[in-house]
């Protein structure tokens, strides 16, 4: 069983650290809340509408950045993005995709094919492609993977400025990046929820360890 019986919300407007080991369940309950695949039982949804009933209002409201970033090698940045936006039927597509490039800042790299991008690159335009639609929700599994310390700080922040309107499911091992940009924290580990609050009340409830700490003493 990948996730048993699990329940919780995040809230609009901020950012939740969705964490656990490997193998947790974590990238199965992001698959099921973005409708890549189905919940065997049980309801979910996303801005009210059921994944299984309502698949195609939740992708509108939807947008998702996979860990393994599934992108078109033989686009041009500009042109992939014209597509996804396209799929969106986005009206002035021209206009939002040069706002999507300023806010990932893909400017000196977009006129490139995403081939020859660099990893961290690569991360910024699968990013770009999940949020052109200016979807209610994100879901971003190990966003700043790949990315040297100036870009991951630049992320950083656009998570946490995204959060602020959004809501926003982030998966990742980097407990710093948790710290930095995150009020609420879900740990999963063997397909169950042993921790859900906010960061302060979870590290306060552990005596002020650090969240590294708390992270190896709930799943270990």
């Amino acid at each position: 069983m990948a996730v048993d019986g699990i329940s919780f919300s995040a809230k609009p407007g901020s950012v939740l650290g969705f964490l656990g080991p490997n193998g947790a369940g974590k990238s199965t309950t992001m698959k099921i809340l973005s409708c890549f695949i189905p919940q065997t039982s049980g309801r979910a949804s996303l801005c009210g509408y059921d994944v299984a009933e309502h698949p195609m209002e939740v992708r509108r409201n939807l947008g998702y950045l996979p860990e393994h970033n599934p992108l078109y090698l033989d686009m041009y940045v500009k042109e992939s993005l014209d597509f996804v936006a396209g799929v969106h039927r986005i009206p002035d597509r021209k206009k939002r995709i040069a706002e999507v490039i300023e806010l990932t800042g893909l400017g000196v790299e977009q006129h490139k094919k995403i081939g020859a991008l660099s990893k961290g690159y690569r991360q910024r335009a699968g990013l770009a492609q999940a949020i052109i639609h200016d979807p209610a929700v994100l879901i971003l599994d190990e966003p700043t993977s790949g990315l040297d310390p100036g870009q991951l700080i630049e992320i950083r922040n656009l998570i946490k400025e995204l959060g602020k309107t959004k809501t926003v499911i982030l998966s990742t091992h980097i407990m710093q990046e948790v710290d930095a940009i995150c009020e609420q924290v879900i740990i999963i580990n063997r397909g169950k929820i042993v921790t859900d609050s906010s960061l302060n009340e979870l590290k306060a409830s552990h005596g002020g360890q650090t969240l590294e700490n708390i992270f190896l003493s709930v799943t270990g």
